[in-house]
């Protein structure tokens, strides 16, 4: 198997609304990768069809080597999947749905799983007693994080999975993403947080408008990563700033943006310099689209 998922000239409409255009996508089997764009992009699109939740308009998709429309069954059986606004059945507790999802998979018997799962419910602080109705958005999505990891899975389709969660959360689904992954499971992670695909990604797709407008790594698409400055504007000539890329003068402030590993070597040029007010920070999916193609992000929903 060349490719864990591929879709070529994959297209999708709602009515007028199109929501895939021409799609290409590929993973390869064993990486993390990741699945950026702007509210209505077709993320989500893209991962109902890869579910077989969707049937395509036009052109095809390949999930482990199989048809997800036609072999829907089968290959619910090698991979998990985890929503950004997970629904649980109201009069099950959190425990009795991880069990019922890990024997719809064949693995809810044995003591390999009981031993992981419990392992899990420590690591995310779940209560398994509670029943689905009484647990707050967050606790909903360690219920289906716990189901996904629990059980051996070929592949993860994640969409904005840590939506709700605390940062100390965060924390553990990025170590349990990577434990899996170190044992062969191939990951589409789609996310509005860029620390997170930065730190887990090999690597990254940019989707706009339907289709993927980029595919690279995150070396490859630099500009993903560059951290962005900004200080107070004096009005004063600026002193040569080493690494800058986009330098502008906007509403009394200074901005650039700068190789994240080359940070260290502008701010001896800005001490010198005296400048007050400085702001160092990551760059937001909001600002890379805004940058990029002049498109707001509403962070937090993934379309």
């Amino acid at each position: 198997m060349s490719t864990a998922i591929r879709t070529a000239g994959l297209r999708k409409r709602y009515g007028r609304t199109v929501a895939l255009d021409d799609l290409d996508l590929e993973v390869a089997p064993g990486e993390i990768h990741g699945f950026l764009g702007p509210n209505g992009a077709g993320k989500s699109t893209t991962i109902r069809i890869l579910l077989g939740l969707a049937r395509a308009d036009d052109g095809t998709a390949e999930v482990l080597g199989a048809d997800p429309w036609h072999d829907a069954a089968s290959l619910h059986a090698r991979l998990a999947y985890v929503p950004g606004d997970v629904t649980l059945w109201p009069n099950l507790s959190g425990g009795e749905t991880i069990d019922l999802l890990a024997r719809l998979r064949g693995y809810g018997r044995s003591s390999a799983y009981r031993r992981e799962r419990d392992r899990l419910l420590h690591a995310f602080a779940l209560d398994p007693r509670t029943k689905g109705r009484a647990y707050s958005k967050g606790n909903r999505q360690k219920v289906a994080l716990v189901a996904a990891f629990a059980c051996p899975a070929d592949l993860l389709l994640l969409d904005e999975p840590t939506s709700g969660l605390d940062p100390l959360m965060e924390v553990v689904f990025q170590q349990e993403l990577r434990r899996v992954h170190e044992h062969g499971t191939t990951v589409l992670l789609s996310s509005h947080i860029l620390s997170e695909v930065e730190q887990l990604c090999d690597r990254v797709s940019l989707v706009r408008a339907g289709r993927v407008a980029e595919t690279g790594t995150l070396d490859d698409l630099r500009q993903l990563t560059r951290t962005q400055v900004s200080f107070a504007d004096t009005g004063a000539a600026l002193p040569p700033l080493p690494g800058a890329h986009d330098v502008e003068r906007d509403h009394g402030r200074v901005r650039f943006t700068v190789d994240s590993d080359d940070v260290a070597s502008v701010l001896p040029t800005l001490g010198a310099a005296r400048v007050t007010g400085l702001r160092v920070e990551p760059p937001s999916l909001e600002e890379l689209f805004l940058r990029r193609y002049g498109e707001r992000v509403d962070a937090g929903v993934g379309e």
